[in-house]
Formats: C-alpha cells, structure tokens, sequence
C-alpha cells in the first residue's frame, strides 16, 4: 500500500486490522439466554438463576456493587447508568470495595481477615471445609490465598493495555476471570445464589468490562493447572497456567463491543472464539490471555494483561491436604504434535533405522567377503571366436523425444556385415583397415559393450563352462581418466575395485607397481593426471594412453580388447606399448603379478584394433584381421601370411585379379590398407576354409555348446551383482577416499564458495540489515527470507554442471564394473553435496540471519538452519536428476533455471496464492520454495514477532502472524508439516536419481 494511502486512512484500515478476525469464523448468532454469564435456573425457584460469584440479578447480567462475594443473592447490584442505558454500569454507581477486598467488581480478597470476617458475617460459625468430609484434626483457618495457584476457586482482575485496542476502545477495559480447581473445597460452594462450577468440575469463567459495563462473557471447561517455579536474582517465582478446553463466549448485544459501535462490531468475531484457551500468570501481577484467533492478532502470547489482582479464600486445610497439580485435573505437560506429524516423523525414523541396518549388514558382508580364500588371481586360457557378426545401426530423424530417449528409426547402415574370426588364448591379434572400416565397432561388440544398433551371429569363448564368465577388458580410443589423481593413485583406484577383496591390499600394491614398470610410467608415477583434453597441466597424451592401458591389466583380465592402443603415441612407446600387450598375451597375469612365476601360466588373447601400424610394430602381431567396409577381407596369421594370401588370390583370377600386386621389402600394413580401400569388390574370406585354421587347433563341438554366448546375452548378464569384485561397503570406502583426495587437492573449488558464500552472506545482511518490527520492516524480514531462498535455487545450478562435467568418467568406470550407481551418488553426496552446497548455503544464510537481526535464539536459528539445509538437499537432488534425465547440458541448465523461477512465483511472496487462478493455483503443491518460504517465515513469527508502528499518530501493536496470513496466506502451524513435505521431496527425488542412473545412465556406443 502507499505512503500517501496509509496516512489518510490509517485509522480506517486500523479498524481493518482488527475487524479482519470476522472472516475467521463463521457467522454466529447470539442465542436469547434465561440466564446471563452462565448462569443456571434454581431449581427451587424457575424465575431466579442462580450466578456466578459477583453476579446477580434475576438473569445475572448485573455485576456486584459493594459487599462481598460471601453475599450470595443479598449482595447489592450496580444499577443501569444514563451514560450506558440499558446496562449495569460499576462505574456510574460508584461502587467501592469493603477493606480487604480489590479488583473491579470487589471480587479479590487481599487479606484473610477480610476472608473470615466475611465468611462469619454470612455463616457463622458454620465449618468451611466440608468438602474435606469432615476429616479430624484439620485447621479450619481461613486465609486468603493472593499467588498463581489455585487450590480451589479463586477471582482474578486484570487490566487490558493493548495500543492497537485502546486506538479502537480508549476506556478502560478490564478482565474478571474465575477460576475454578474443585468447587467442593471452597467456601462459597454453599452460599446462597451462587454457581461455581457445572458438577464441580474444573472450569473458568470469564467476563470483559469495558469503562464498567459488561461486553461479553466466556466459559471453558474441564481445564488442568500447570503450576512452575524458577529462580531469579529477586529470588523464587512461581507462575501457573491454565488450560481449558471446550471455549465458548457470548457477546452482549448492543454493548460497545457488540454493536453498540457499528463500524467495529465484534459480534461473530466473540462468538467465533472456540476451542482451547490458556491463560497463564506470573508472580508478575502479569497474565495472558490465549487463543488461535487471539495469538492470530496479538502475537503468540495471546492478548496481554497487566496490573493482575488475584485471591481467593480457602482454608488452610485445603492447602495443607490438597495437591493442586493432581487434584480435579492433572496438567498434561507439553505441547501435542497432530497424528500427521508424528506419523511422518515415525516415517523419517525408520528411513534412519533401514540406513542404518544397512550399513551394518554392508559391513557384515565386507567382512564375510574378506575372509574369502584366494584362488591366487589365475586368467586367461581364454579364446575368442565370433562368426557371422552383422551390425546395423540406425538411422534417426530429431524428434524432442531423442532428447532423453532413443531416436526414431527410419532406416539402417550396415556397419559389419557377416564378419567372421577367432583368436587362440595366447596371441597378439591386430585388425587393420581404413576409417570407417567397423573395427571399433567390431571390438566394442566382442568387449560386450552396450550398442544403440541391431546386430546378429555369436561371440563365444571358448573354454567357457557354464556358470562361468571370462573377464574381458576393454581399453577405449579415448582417454577418461580423473584428473586430480597421480598415475599410482589412478591404478590403485582401478585394482582395489577390479580384484577381489581377499588379495591383501599389499598384494594389490605390488601388482600395480609392477604395471606402473611394465609400461615404462616409473617416472611420472606421482605426478597428477591433469586434463587428457590439454586444458590442463599433466601427463603427455601417450602417457595418458599407457595409463588407460594399465587400467585394464590391473584387473589381470582372461581377454584384453583394445581399441587402437598406439593412437597418439611415437614409434618407440607405440612398440614398448605393444610389447607389453605381446609379453601379456604370452605369459597371461604372470607377466604383471607378482605371484605369476608360480604355478602353470595361462596365456591371454589381445586384441588390438590398428590403425596404420609401422613394419616393426606390424611384425609384432601374431594374427591380422583385415576390415574393409565392414567385411572381414582376411583373418589368419601376421606376418607375411596376409600379403601371400592375397598373392594367390591375384594369381587364381576371378573376383581377385584387381588385388593389388605386393612388391618385396614394402609395409605390409600398408599394403593391406591398400587393398581394403582401393579393391573392396574383394570377396570376403569364410571362416573355417582357409588361413585363419593355420592360427591354432580347432575347437571341439563339445567346447562350442558349452562356451556359446552371443554378445546381448552377455551384456544381459553384466548386470548380475557378482559382477562386481568388492562389496558395496567397500566400494564406498574408495570411492569417498577418492573424492576427498580430490576435494583436498581442488582447494580453490572450496575455498571459492565459501569466499563466495560470505560475501553474499554480508551483501544479503547489509541489505536487510537490523530490520525493524515496524509493517515496512517485517515486510522487508519476509523479503529476507525469500532472497535466501531464492539464492539457494539459482547457486545450486553449480551441482548440474558438476554431474555434466563428471559424467563420462563415471560412464567409464560404470562400464567396467568398478562400483555400483548407487555407492557413486552416495559419494557424491558425502563429498559433493556436504561441502559444496550445504556448508556454503548454512555461512550465507547465518551472517544473514544475524544481521539482519531475524529471532535472536538458538531454537528458532536451528529450527531456520534445518530448513535452509533440507531445501538445498532437495535442489540439489533436482539438478541431479536433470544431470542425469538430460544428455544435453545446455538443456539440464536451462530448465534448472525455468524451474527456478517457477518456483519464485509459487512461493507465495510475489503474489497471493489464494488470488490465483483454480487452474493454475495447484501448482503451488508441487514448489519446494513454498514449503521452505513458509516454514522460514512461520518460525520467523513463531517468535513472537509483533507489529509496532504508528499510522497517523495512532499506535499499532498486533501480532505478524496477522500480517503473515493477509499478505502471503501462511498456516500458523505448518512449519512440520513443511518439514516433513521437504522430508519427502527428498525422499522422492533421491529415489528418482538412483532409478535414472541405474536404468539410463550407462555407457551406450
């Protein structure tokens, strides 16, 4: 609202302010009573009511004047005044109170003489402690009890200073309350015309006088004491809350209150206030007066009352024998949580209880695993045959869906076509031809790598029993390695997940030394990887390769592919590189484990697409299989053997006259590059009928039943859990060793945000700095709020970056069977999440906090803390799983960014969620930023946050939760409910991510 708007209405929309409770409640009609403030018909007379200490009248609706409460129906009445026609008037009549006796009305005793003079004057000598049936010895004295506890019934008379209602009703309005413990205990339960209590039971009665007429009148019933004591530098002080339910209030038609001004009727709003009341008081002389609709406009403490009176009489036997706290009504003690919460919370419970159980039972397993006996890490003796391999990929045209999912097939290319060939346990074998030939393809498909194509024929490995999987590793064209590991650390890493958890860990150490050795990387073993890309300082490019090399050996594999092992390297490291491969496929793991000179060595089958080899490296090989087009030309020894075949081939005529003739002393390679690019009409060679049988012996019928295995069921059984060598537990372990070594060398990654975060943190705090509790101010302190939380959505786009960045690392390793999906995320949420986006977001939201001078207690900062720290889980969990969903970054990072602001406008504080249109307005349920907006800023209230502000000279005091419910239209009491909404955001987008990464982020090529 504008300036220059509040100072001319100010008054006008003050009454506003207040008059707004009428829509909190229904619309209630007085009902015409026999009987005023509660009163009972006689029962020995139908035309008298019998009425509250204080009142009478032939309807009660007339307060005493004079006298005392022992009076009964004796007792003199205030009497209509012309200043209040129709009504009693205890200003106008001039009443004043007999000595010992106070309050307005002259209700409260203050000394015990008073008490036992009064109570003679009546009675006599007639005993006051029947209610204690008559038990002997007792002391009958009567005192007058002026602290908080109630032993039996006692008055109370407060005044009502409040600036915001005395603007409204500038006279003074005053508050008799009577409350009731156990009638039978009190000497008035016997005086003449007075009710203290329905059936004695534990009650309260209430009535409002505004300038000495009666407004309205109120009653709850049953009602439990809560009596407490503490200690303060003017010593002990006790104080007592009560507590009633079943509230219920009347107002007194066309008193100022209730009509008598039109403009501010407060009728229905005093018929509306129900359901449990408090009012609790000091040793003070100060009581408050609770109820939701009365907390809802003058703060959490309810509407304040100061200048309390309080007596009653009661005989020291009462107070000798009777424990108030366990008498008529017994205090509950505490606050009751709703069965929605404590169902959530038994839900959040048992995700902790299940977390835990399963961290035990991983280290269980861990254990188990441990003490496993060793076979002593045997590979190889494994052959490879495939035959009739065709492989079509296909074609696609851009749809939105190709975004997250498979193109739509329009037609095909035939990649290999009906591609035959084998290699005995032992052998180096090279497959040569031109780009575009198929020889990535062909080693990705005898690796068992996923393919997006379609392909037919067998991949078979020959031993292979049933139940029995080879290990076949795969080295790709490309290099992904970490880059803030050493090349030491990196295989370490490779080893402790490939090999199985009962080789000792020394063991594994030797065993990548011994790699490290074999390809000649001794002297940059401690030096960090860096970016293979050449973005960053590290490792040559053909160290790199050697490295991605050594990857592989380290899991001593039964058959190696590798997918143009040379590229990228010079002559010599090519041939030392190769060497290794040739020394592997001879001796197996004897020739990288330390424990290979024992026992019966095993050979490996290498295979190695190449792909201009020199003569020297060429020679290496001891077998050749020749690609052109994606058919296999030749496949059969190395050496010479090709360039003959071919001869012989030119020499039968046919189909082979074109072949290229081969001239003495030239490349071999070469020449067979030659052939495959420039004579591709070239009939392809069957396998069985000619040289490749010259590679080794035949392989029995018995062996091809038992070791045939296409490579889609082999893909098919990769996701079997024995696939992995470690455990969980264990995979865990590394991966979190891993990621710290890289957070603690990566230190200006740290160190950048929480530079970053503090600065914000004192720019966000000097811009709301020590706000007041003025309307602009408490305005201002929810704008605070949102401008955090707003903060945390936009800065957690850093997390989708991070998953784009790390992806195809994790591809990789994923491939390989290193870890599972979920033992990565949980390490990404230990050393990602934690000091990435929550220590970063908790130092920017606490120097906000303090200087912005939001609740200045620890409860209320943790309470804020615990929000701030589940809605940055939940928008970091939502960026991993648009990292994850979107292949493309770009477009991870741009609805990142939309939700964003979805978000901002769901959250309640640019506009009135109510004010939204039906058809939209249910998206509110589905914006994270609503539920923390809201359970910041109702804790923010929850405080006891009150409005003082002036507009037009007159003063406003009333409750922010008023205010917080006008403007942004948030539940008091929803700050769990959003907790436990947060909880569940992060519970269905943790599952989300996992069941993403699991089912669709997996190496495809």
């Amino acid at each position: 609202m504008p300036p220059s708007v509040v100072q001319n209405h100010g008054l006008y929309h003050l009454s506003c302010v207040l008059l707004v409770l009428l829509t909190l409640s229904a619309t209630t009609s007085v009902m015409g009573q026999t009987c005023m403030n509660y009163g009972e018909t006689s029962p020995s007379n139908a035309s008298s009511c019998l009425c509250p200490p204080g009142f009478g009248g032939a309807t009660c609706a007339q307060p005493g004047c004079g006298g005392t409460i022992f009076d009964g129906s004796s007792r003199p009445l205030a009497q209509p005044s012309a200043s209040s026609p129709g009504f009693a008037n205890l200003t106008s009549s001039n009443c004043t109170c007999e000595s010992g006796w106070g309050g307005v009305g002259c209700n409260v005793c203050t000394t015990a003489s008073a008490c036992q003079v009064a109570y003679a004057a009546v009675n006599g000598n007639a005993s006051a402690i029947s209610g204690l049936n008559g038990v002997a010895g007792l002391n009958d004295t009567m005192v007058c009890n002026t602290a908080p506890a109630v032993w039996a019934a006692s008055e109370l008379s407060c005044q009502v200073n409040n600036p915001t209602l005395e603007a409204l009703y500038p006279l003074r309005s005053t508050l008799n309350i009577l409350r009731t413990l156990n009638g039978s205990l009190s000497p008035l339960h016997n005086t003449s015309g007075t009710l203290l209590s329905p059936s004695t039971s534990s009650s309260l009665y209430a009535q409002l006088m505004y300038a000495g007429v009666e407004q309205f009148f109120c009653t709850a019933s049953p009602c439990t004491q809560t009596l407490s004591s503490s200690t303060t530098s003017s010593g002990n002080t006790a104080s007592s809350t009560w507590t009633c339910q079943n509230l219920s209030c009347s107002c007194i038609q066309n008193a100022t209150f209730c009509g008598g001004v039109p403009a501010s009727n407060l009728t229905n709003t005093i018929g509306g206030l129900t359901g449990t009341l408090i009012v609790a008081c000091d040793s003070t002389n100060t009581c408050h007066f609770q109820q939701n609709t009365i907390n809802a406009v003058f703060g959490s403490q309810g509407l304040s009352m100061e200048g309390c009176v309080s007596g009653e009489c009661v005989t020291q036997a009462v107070i000798d024998t009777t424990n108030a706290t366990s008498s008529a009504a017994t205090s509950s003690g505490g606050t009751k949580l709703s069965g929605g919460v404590i169902a959530g919370l038994a839900v959040v419970g048992a995700i902790v209880a299940f977390g835990l159980a399963v961290v035990v039972w991983g280290w269980y397993v861990q254990r188990a695993a441990k003490k496993l006996p060793f076979n002593g890490g045997q590979s190889g003796g494994i052959s490879v045959r495939w035959s009739d391999i065709s492989y079509i990929v296909q074609l696609s045209k851009n749809s939105p869906s190709s975004l997250i999912a498979k193109s739509t097939i329009q037609g095909g290319k035939t990649i290999l076509d009906n591609v035959s060939g084998s290699i005995e346990s032992g052998q180096l074998m090279a497959i040569l031809g031109p780009s575009g030939a198929g020889k990535t393809t062909l080693v990705e498909l005898i690796a068992g790598k996923s393919k997006s194509g379609q392909y037919t024929g067998s991949i078979t490995f020959p031993p292979y029993s049933p139940g029995h999987h080879p290990r076949v590793a795969f080295v790709p064209q490309n290099d992904i390695l970490p880059s803030m590991l050493t090349v030491r650390e990196a295989l370490t890493f490779a080893a402790s997940l490939r090999l199985p958890e009962a080789l000792p860990g020394s063991s594994k150490a030797a065993l990548v030394s011994t790699v490290i050795s074999k390809l000649g990387l001794d002297g940059i073993a401690e030096t960090r990887i860096g970016a293979t890309d050449g973005t960053g300082r590290g490792i040559s490019g053909g160290e790199a390769r050697r490295v991605s090399i050594g990857l592989e050996l380290v899991s001593c594999p039964d058959v190696l592919v590798c997918d143009e092992p040379t590229s990228g390297l010079d002559s010599v490291s090519a041939f030392r590189v190769v060497n290794v491969l040739k020394e592997l496929a001879r001796e197996g793991g004897a020739a990288i484990s330390h424990q290979g000179s024992h026992g019966h060595r095993k050979g490996v089958a290498v295979i190695c697409s190449v792909h201009q080899p020199s003569s020297r490296l060429y020679h290496t090989f001891d077998s050749v299989h020749l690609l052109s087009n994606g058919r296999a030309l030749y496949s059969g020894p190395g050496g010479l053997a090709p360039a003959q075949y071919f001869m012989r081939m030119r020499e039968g005529g046919g189909a082979g006259a074109d072949v290229l003739p081969y001239e003495e002393g030239y490349n071999v390679a070469d020449y067979l590059l030659d052939i495959a690019s420039e004579s591709p009409e070239i009939p392809s060679m069957s396998l069985g009928i000619n040289a490749v049988s010259e590679i080794g012996p035949s392989v029995s019928s018995e062996e091809k039943a038992g070791g045939r295995k296409d490579v889609e069921a082999l893909s098919t059984q990769n996701l079997a859990p024995s696939m992995y060598a470690t455990t969980f537990l264990t995979q865990l372990q590394v991966l979190c060793g891993r990621e710290w070594k890289v957070l603690r060398r990566d230190k200006a990654l740290f160190f950048t945000h929480v530079c970053v975060a503090c600065v914000l943190g004192i720019f966000c705090g000097g811009l709301y700095y020590q706000t007041s509790s003025t309307i602009a101010g408490f305005q201002a302190r929810v704008g605070c709020l949102f401008f955090m939380g707003s903060l945390i959505a936009f800065s957690s786009l850093s997390a989708l970056y991070n998953i784009v960045e790390i992806r195809p690392l994790f591809l990789r390793e994923r491939s390989n069977w290193y870890y599972s999906p979920t033992a990565w995320l949980l390490s990404r949420l230990i050393f990602d999440v934690i000091p990435l986006r929550i220590i970063p977001a908790i130092i920017v939201c606490t120097i906000t906090y303090w200087m912005a001078g939001l609740a200045h207690d620890g409860v209320h900062f943790f309470k804020f803390l615990l929000v701030i720290v589940l809605y940055t889980l939940v928008m970091t969990l939502y960026n991993f799983l648009l990292g994850t969903l979107f292949r493309n970054g770009g477009i991870a990072i741009l609805l990142s960014a939309l939700s964003a602001l979805y978000q901002m406008t769901y959250a309640g504080f640019f506009v009135h969620l109510a004010s939204i249109p039906p058809v939209l307005r249910w998206l509110q349920w589905l914006c994270p930023l609503k539920y923390t907006l809201e359970a910041i800023s109702v804790n923010e209230i929850g405080s006891g946050l009150m409005i003082n502000d002036t507009l037009q000279g007159v003063p406003v005091n009333i409750s922010a939760t008023l205010i917080m419910q006008l403007l942004f239209g948030f539940g008091l009491n929803n700050y769990y409910r959003d907790i436990l909404v947060l909880f569940a955001f992060i519970a269905g987008l943790g599952v989300s991510v996992i069941a993403v990464v699991w089912l669709r982020v997996r190496e495809r090529r």
